[in-house]
């Protein structure tokens, strides 16, 4: 084999070797990264009253009828 044929395995073998060591890296870091956004325990159910109804505002009807859907998202 030439000596451009052997530059261009060993050029190749180094980009796999970086590309691998690249994945292995951002791998961890999302693993390590995921972990700590997790909320600390314990963990413990709320409990909720079944009769009680939560104060939100009346889900608006159509004039000329027909099925609504209200949606309510509590913001922080």
């Amino acid at each position: 084999m030439d000596m451009a044929g052997k530059r261009r395995r060993r050029v190749w073998r180094r980009v796999v070797i970086v590309w691998a060591l690249a994945v292995v890296v951002a791998g961890g870091l999302t693993l390590w990264m995921q972990d700590s956004t997790e909320p600390q325990g314990p963990y413990v159910w709320e409990e909720n009253d079944p009769e009680e109804t939560p104060d939100l505002p009346p889900c608006p009807t159509p004039e000329e009828g027909g099925a609504v859907l209200c949606a309510y998202a509590e913001v922080d």
